[in-house]
C-alpha cells in the first residue's frame, strides 16, 4: 500500500448536475483533466464516456444531483476519478441495474454498464429513498490496488474555495490521516489548511501529538485552523489520535459500536492547552471517520445497510451528502485497514 496517492485528496471541482448542458460540462472537464495528467488518447476517450454516462444519470434520474471531478496521483501514472452523488430516488436491486438493458427512464438502460466496462476501479451504495453515490475511477494504464483512505471537501454555499483539507500520508509505516478546518471562510482560511496540509506531508515520522505539535508552530503566520491527526496502527489494534479545536472523530466498530475521539480545546498556529494523545482500539474491519464542524454528528450508519463494507470514497460521499452543511465548509476523511 505504500502507492496510495497523496494526492488522490486534491480537492477538483463540484458541479450540480441538473441539466444537459452541465454534464457536458464535467465530461469536458475530466476530458481536460485528463489531458493535463498525461493520460493516453484511448484512455481519455473511456472516461470521457463514463463522464458523459454518470453526469447524464444524474439529469436523467437523480434528485439533488452533484458530481466531484478530480486528479488521482501515484509515484509513476495519474488518473481521474469521479465521485457522482445524489438524493434519490435510489435504487432498490443494485445488482439488476448494473446490468445493460435496465432502465427506468425510457433509455437503452445502458448507463452503468458503460461506466463499469471503462472503469479502472468502481463501487457504489444506494437505498430507496436516500439516494446513490458512485465513485469512478480511470487511471492512466493498469489498476492500482485501492487507497486505504478517501476524503471529500465541499466549499460553504457562494464560495469557490473550501476552508477543509484533508490528507493521508503512510511514513515509516505509519498510516496517518489530518482534517484541517482553517479559520473562517473563503481564501484565508484555505490559505491556513493549505499551510497544514504541506506541513503535515513535509513533517518528520512520529506520533500524532509530535505532529500536531509540529503543525501548530507552521501555522503561526496564517488565520489558524483547527485540526487533528490520526494514526491506524494495525500491528498494535489502536487508533492513536490528537486534535486542536473542533474536529470529530469517530471509530465505527464491525460489531456496531461507535467510540468518539477526544480533542482539546485550541487554534493551531495561535493558542492551544498541552496537545495530548489518545488511544481507541482498533478491531479488524473497522471504520475511522472525521470530519469537521461543517458535518453533523446526527449521521447514523444503521440507516445505511451495507454501507460500512463499501470503499472510503462511497463512505465519505454518504457522510457528507446526508451530514454536510450548506452553512459551513464541510470536510470528511474515511479510513479502513486491509
Amino acid at each position: 500500500m505504500a502507492s496510495v496517492p497523496e494526492g488522490l485528496l486534491d480537492e477538483g471541482v463540484w458541479f450540480r448536475v441538473e441539466a444537459a448542458g452541465t454534464a457536458a460540462a464535467v465530461r469536458r472537464t475530466a476530458e481536460r483533466l485528463a489531458t493535463d495528467l498525461a493520460m493516453p488518447e484511448a484512455r481519455i476517450a473511456e472516461l470521457s464516456i463514463v463522464a458523459a454516462e454518470a453526469a447524464g444519470n444524474l439529469v436523467k434520474h437523480a434528485q439533488q444531483g452533484t458530481m466531484l471531478v478530480r486528479a488521482l496521483r501515484t509515484a509513476d501514472q495519474a488518473g481521474v476519478e469521479l465521485i457522482a452523488i445524489d438524493s434519490g430516488p435510489g435504487i432498490a436491486d443494485v445488482e439488476h441495474a448494473l446490468g445493460d438493458g435496465h432502465s427506468t427512464a425510457g433509455t437503452l438502460g445502458i448507463g452503468l454498464g458503460a461506466i463499469l466496462r471503462q472503469a479502472s476501479h468502481w463501487d457504489m451504495h444506494s437505498l430507496p429513498g436516500k439516494g446513490t453515490v458512485l465513485a469512478v475511477q480511470v487511471w492512466a494504464q493498469g489498476t492500482p490496488e485501492p487507497s486505504w483512505a478517501a476524503g471529500l471537501t465541499r466549499p460553504i454555499g457562494g464560495e469557490t474555495v473550501s476552508g477543509d483539507a484533508v490528507a493521508i500520508r503512510d511514513l515509516d509505516g505509519r498510516r496517518q490521516l489530518l482534517v484541517s478546518d482553517g479559520l473562517g471562510h473563503g481564501g484565508l482560511a484555505a490559505a491556513a489548511s493549505r499551510e497544514a496540509v504541506r506541513a503535515f506531508r513535509q513533517a518528520a515520522s512520529g506520533p500524532p501529538a509530535a505532529v500536531v505539535e509540529v503543525l501548530h508552530r507552521t501555522l503561526g503566520h496564517t488565520r489558524g485552523a483547527a485540526l487533528a491527526v490520526a494514526e491506524l496502527d494495525q500491528a498494535a489494534g489502536l487508533v492513536r489520535y490528537a486534535g486542536l479545536g473542533n474536529i470529530s472523530g469517530t471509530v465505527f466498530g464491525p460489531d456496531g459500536s461507535r467510540r468518539g475521539m477526544i480533542s482539546v480545546p485550541g487554534i493551531a498556529g495561535h493558542q492551544r492547552r498541552q496537545v495530548r494523545e489518545y488511544d481507541y482500539p482498533l478491531l479488524p474491519g473497522a471504520i475511522v471517520v472525521m470530519h469537521s464542524d461543517g458535518v453533523v454528528d446526527r449521521w447514523n450508519p444503521t440507516e445505511y445497510p451495507g454501507l460500512l463494507t463499501r470503499s472510503p470514497e462511497v463512505i465519505a460521499g454518504t457522510v457528507l451528502r446526508d451530514a454536510g452543511t450548506r452553512r459551513d465548509d464541510a470536510g470528511v476523511l474515511v479510513a479502513r485497514l486491509p
